[in-house]
């Protein structure tokens, strides 16, 4: 899974009015890979993704697929990629099977009945096959999105923010479709400012705000490279006041009184835990059980948004 399918350089978008929607975009994304873009409304994911997609054309810097240009070679790119764009627009009154099959046509792809109803097997859709899209629910239309895009075959696609406006039990189907995907070998990118949806699916995650990549990494060593960890230790006495000895330390009563909280951080060397179970033997507090906790990818966009932010 090494490839890189996805090569961007120094791209850069400023439309007409001055506003620089993407400031110099540095990226590779590997074939076969779920990389998630994170990033709140408005940091520059749709512009991005279009610009991939040849639907906008960048200012300077270039994008290359599986190696050919996306402006020199736009019809190499284009049938390459699979676009699932956050808007519903679907032929109301079609059938979901028509739907698809024209999609296909749309790429000068022949005629291709088998492959649609894989498509439509592999995202749960081939009961739904003869129904007209105004008969769906919001979350098969985009069900439907998902397979009119993978019509002509595409070795990547883009999800623009694949579970906005749908409820929870909606997003985790959608998220299993996803993976399902990927078995076929398909290259997944999706924008979202979900950050649990990031977490849940993608296998590296990049962040965005106001049009920088602020950083790109796995999720887990994200995670744990960013995170803090919380120790939780719980006491068999309430806990009022802090120990004198105890001030030191970064720590914090929780809301029980029943229990300590010691924040440190995973990358120091030391984690000072041992000279506070020490100190805390010391003060005559007893201990019960501890546990640890590590940070979420939540916690740490948001300290990394507010860090780019004040650059």
């Amino acid at each position: 899974m090494s490839e890189n399918q996805i090569t961007i350089n120094n791209l850069s978008k400023v439309y007409e009015n001055g506003f620089s929607a993407l400031k110099n975009i540095n990226l590779k994304i590997k074939k076969g890979e779920i990389f998630a873009m994170l990033g709140p409304n408005g940091a520059g994911k749709t512009t991005l993704i279009n610009i991939i997609c040849g639907i906008v054309t960048p200012s300077s810097g270039n994008v290359t697929i599986d190696g050919f240009d996306i402006i020199k070679n736009y019809r190499e790119t284009r049938s390459k990629i699979g676009l699932v764009p956050q808007e519903l627009t679907l032929e109301q009154f079609e059938t979901v099977f028509n739907n698809v099959s024209y999609s296909r046509g749309l790429y000068g792809k022949s005629p291709n009945p088998k492959h649609v109803e894989k498509i439509l097997k592999d995202i749960y859709l081939w009961d739904k096959k003869d129904l007209r899209l105004r008969q769906l629910s919001g979350g098969m239309k985009r069900r439907v999105l998902i397979a009119k895009a993978l019509s002509h075959e595409p070795s990547i696609l883009f999800l623009d923010e694949p579970t906005a406006g749908v409820d929870v039990e909606l997003r985790k189907e959608m998220w299993n479709v996803v993976e399902t995907l990927r078995k076929t070998g398909v290259t997944i990118i999706l924008t979202t400012h979900y950050i649990e949806e990031a977490e849940a699916i993608a296998d590296r995650v990049g962040v965005i705000n106001q049009g920088e990549i602020i950083v790109v990494d796995e999720k887990t060593e994200l995670i744990k490279k960013m995170g803090q960890k919380k120790l939780l230790i719980e006491l068999h006495e309430e806990i009022r006041t802090m120990p004198e000895n105890l001030s030191i330390f970064n720590l914090s009563i929780g809301h029980d009184n029943r229990s300590l909280i010691y924040t440190y951080n995973v990358k120091s060397e030391k984690t000072g835990i041992t000279d506070l179970l020490q100190k805390i033997k010391d003060s005559g507090l007893k201990l019960k059980d501890l546990k640890t906790e590590q940070a979420t990818l939540e916690k740490i966009f948001v300290s990394l948004v507010r860090e780019s932010n004040e650059i």
